[in-house]
């Protein structure tokens, strides 16, 4: 009888334990979740057979048959399969995504601090371009400076010279010489990259020196030196082994040289200083945070302005603006996505735009991009979350 009772007595113990029912719960849950997502599987095969369709991803090897007017990293043509213009897509995404980011950083930093300027109208100049870009939409933000880039740039043959007859801008795109690496440039790569390693070590180096000892080194000099240095050194020992195509009108285009689109200006600038405004608040929210008695300490203590900014202010406040900062980044990214309305080839265009319409592969297809979407998401939700344990305030 002992025994017979044994195992419900083993699961009332388990289901008491509070850690064990946690457990038992999440598998349940688990067993659940996939087995909706089965079912739902299942019934879009069955779908799909009756209307004489088959899930497979071999459409990616099938010839795409367009064109992609803007592929900087890799040769792409209308022979290619649509896997490579997915490629392309994706890369397009990455690049939009990378310096979007880096761009409405900068701009979100200085806007937010110029919110606090004691000085009456750059805070409201300020205030008004956030209020303003926040609470028009992105779309309408990235329309208008495309329509100002086509429109009102001139024509390619009255194109705009720039630096020396080096770069020219048009309504056609931003023209710029494109470097020719000949034999010997990878180690100059090799010694750029060591002078980058070199850069960050000194930092490290630099930093404890001033939390031990109160010394500051000009950092910024000395890394600007050895980044200059040490590969120009590295250019004069390989005999110059960098040349560059520079851009020259011919006919009715420009021949040579790397072509940034109108479609990547527009996208970059519209996603960057719209991101730039949310940035922006919570710059300025974070630096409120901190309490006004660090600021009136370091001014006793005589240190100027700008220092107690970069030294005091700005490494606190960073404790809360990262993680919200991170979102602004996820939002930046998924946002590029509305690339399609003016033409740029970015993965939505490419894999869930024109492919998807050539193959009748649509569940394939948008399985692929929200699958890249997601992971891109997780990267840099990983990315700044290792940030933000790098600078969170840690107890002695």
């Amino acid at each position: 009888m002992a025994s017979s009772n044994a195992p419900s007595n083993v699961l009332s113990q388990l289901w008491r334990n509070k850690e064990s029912r946690g457990v038992i719960i999440q598998i349940f849950t688990m067993v659940i979740v996939f087995g909706l997502l089965a079912v739902i599987a299942r019934n879009v095969v069955i779908n799909l057979e009756a209307v004489g369709k088959e899930f497979s991803f071999d459409f990616l090897f099938w010839p795409a048959g367009y064109d992609i007017g803007f592929s900087p990293f890799i040769e792409y043509t209308n022979k290619s399969t649509h896997f490579m213009s997915g490629v392309v897509g994706l890369l397009n995404t990455l690049l939009i995504a990378f310096w979007g980011c880096i761009l409405a950083t900068i701009l979100g930093f200085v806007i937010g601090i110029m919110r606090l300027s004691s000085n009456w109208l750059v805070s409201r100049v300020s205030y008004v371009f956030v209020e303003f870009v926040r609470n028009v939409p992105v779309l309408i933000h990235i329309l208008a400076i495309y329509a100002i880039v086509v429109t009102i740039l001139p024509s390619t043959k009255q194109a705009i010279s720039l630096g020396g007859d080096l770069f020219f801008l048009s309504n056609r795109g931003f023209y710029i010489p494109a470097p020719i690496f000949e034999s010997g440039a990878g180690w100059v790569g090799i010694v750029l990259l060591i002078s980058i390693g070199l850069v960050i070590a000194f930092k490290r180096r630099a930093k404890r020196i001033q939390d031990n000892t109160g010394r500051i080194y000009p950092v910024f000099w000395i890394s600007l030196a050895i980044l200059t240095v040490l590969p120009s050194l590295a250019l004069v020992a390989m005999d110059t082994p960098i040349s560059w195509d520079i851009p020259a009108l011919k006919g009715f285009n420009f021949q040579g040289g790397m072509a940034v689109k109108p479609e990547f200006i527009a996208l970059w600038l519209g996603l960057s200083y719209y991101t730039a405004a949310f940035i922006a608040e919570i710059v300025r929210a974070g630096i409120l945070a901190v309490s006004h008695g660090q600021t009136e300490a370091a001014h006793a203590l005589g240190v100027r302005p700008n220092r107690t900014l970069q030294l005091i202010i700005i490494p606190q406040a960073l404790r809360i603006i990262v993680p919200p900062l991170c979102s602004q980044y996820l939002n930046l990214t998924k946002n590029s996505s509305l690339a399609i309305a003016i033409g740029y080839m970015d993965i939505t265009a490419t894999l869930g735009g024109i492919s998807l319409m050539q193959t009748g592969k649509e569940m394939e297809t948008m399985l692929i991009v929200m699958g890249i979407y997601l992971i891109i998401s997780l990267l840099i939700s990983s990315f700044m979350n290792w940030f933000n344990s790098r600078i969170k305030l840690t107890e002695r």
